[in-house]
């Protein structure tokens, strides 16, 4: 197990043992203060589940929409305020006829719960956010290396087309001087000395002969290979 899932196993953890602890306390809390407040049994058994179930639905909804790198509902932001609101109000309504104190540590379970539900839900958010981040990086990079490639090859091309067209035309104005000054045109000597293929040294000999033989050239000198 990496320190990643460790962290994440353990923040888990934490969170539900503090929904625990603030979901029982907050419960006893809550419905002993509906009974001494003229509740029936059934509805001070049931009022707490409805108040911290909305906390626990609340948070869910926002925890699912983190995960899911999406807004957060404004309902279940609105009905998460308003269910911590009430549950920090029961918890503190119980323990106010024993002073601040007694208010103070019966509304912390609440608060507790709260917050813990807060960070969780930021820290997956932040997750989501530099997965996104990597993904993104990566099939940028995948898309781009493909693409560059291709532009450098077309590139190495077209740079080789126009040395192969200059060697060709510098070989071809060297034979045709050649026939001119009454020299032989070699094909090999042309290949090698502008580095072309024996083929193309051969048909520039061949067009430059041809030339010679309509201008009255040496034909005898022009034949040699």
């Amino acid at each position: 197990m990496n320190d990643d899932r460790l962290g994440s196993a353990v923040t888990t953890a934490t969170v539900l043992v503090v929904a625990a602890i603030a979901a029982v306390v907050s419960y006893i809390h809550i419905e002993h203060l509906a009974v001494i407040n003229g509740q029936t049994a059934l509805a001070a058994m049931l009022l707490p589940l409805s108040i911290d179930g909305t906390v626990v639905a609340s948070s869910m909804v926002m925890l699912r929409a983190a995960r899911a790198g999406i807004g957060t509902p404004w309902l279940a932001r609105f009905g998460l305020g308003l269910s911590v609101a009430a549950t920090l109000a029961a918890n503190i309504g119980y323990g106010a006829s024993h002073g601040l104190a007694g208010a103070l540590m019966s509304g912390w379970p609440a608060a507790a719960f709260i917050i813990c539900a807060e960070m969780a839900i930021g820290m997956v958010r932040r997750v989501r956010r530099q997965t996104t981040a990597k993904t993104t990086g990566h099939a940028t990079r995948k898309a781009t290396r493909p693409a560059s490639g291709r532009a450098t090859r077309k590139a190495s091309d077209r740079a080789t087309r126009k040395a192969s067209d200059r060697a060709i035309g510098q070989a071809t104005d060297a034979a045709r001087q050649a026939a001119r000054a009454g020299q032989p045109v070699v094909a090999r000597a042309l290949a090698r000395e502008h580095r072309i293929s024996r083929g193309k040294a051969r048909e520039i000999r061949t067009a430059v002969l041809a030339e010679s033989d309509g201008h009255g050239g040496q034909p005898g000198q022009l034949a040699r290979t």
